[in-house]
């Protein structure tokens, strides 16, 4: 998911009569996020500022596999990373450790990873004015951080009816739109 710096969310309060005013630079920049959600209310996040590439999604991918004892179902969208030659080589040599699932063409509905994507959009970016893209990363992974002690909030993104499946399944969603 892409988070960029004039991002808006809410409404502000001000005086009766005045139209209220939120300080920023005026600077456009942003940054880039991957994330896993799991049934069991496990958060798996890399924040960056480069461009969401193959090479991205496979540290981050090598650093899921390495982080779980057990084999890692992916439930991934349809991002064209996804579909480049290095990922599916990848997990083909790496089969035993990990294994992926396609969503339909956008679905986004079907991917309670957007869910989180929403609530870091709202809530770690519209509501703040970041004067520079550290102090953005700096907010966007302070929130992550704080959802990753949160079990109960990431298994709520898997209760939403239609992503139903997936909280059964025991897989993570995933969501590489960077």
């Amino acid at each position: 998911m892409g988070l960029r710096s004039d991002h808006q969310t809410g409404t502000s309060d001000g005086r009766r009569g005045q139209t209220p005013v939120v300080p920023g630079t005026g600077q456009r920049f942003g940054c880039n996020m991957i994330s896993t959600v799991t049934g069991r209310g496990r958060l798996a996040f890399l924040v960056f500022s480069e461009r969401f590439t193959a090479e991205v999604l496979l540290k981050f991918l090598r650093r899921l596999v390495r982080q779980s004892p057990r084999k890692v179902y992916l439930i991934v969208d349809g991002h064209p990373v996804h579909r480049s030659k290095q990922v599916p080589t990848w997990v083909k040599r790496h089969e035993d450790a990990i294994r992926l699932f396609q969503l339909p063409g956008y679905s986004p509905d079907l991917n309670p990873d957007e869910l989180l994507n929403n609530d870091v959009k709202s809530n770690a970016v519209g509501r703040r004015r970041p004067k520079d893209r550290p102090e953005m990363i700096s907010h966007v992974r302070g929130y992550l951080r704080s959802t990753q002690r949160r079990p109960d909030i990431v298994r709520n993104y898997l209760r939403h009816p239609k992503a139903a499946y997936a909280a059964m399944s025991g897989c993570s969603m995933f969501d590489g739109s960077g």
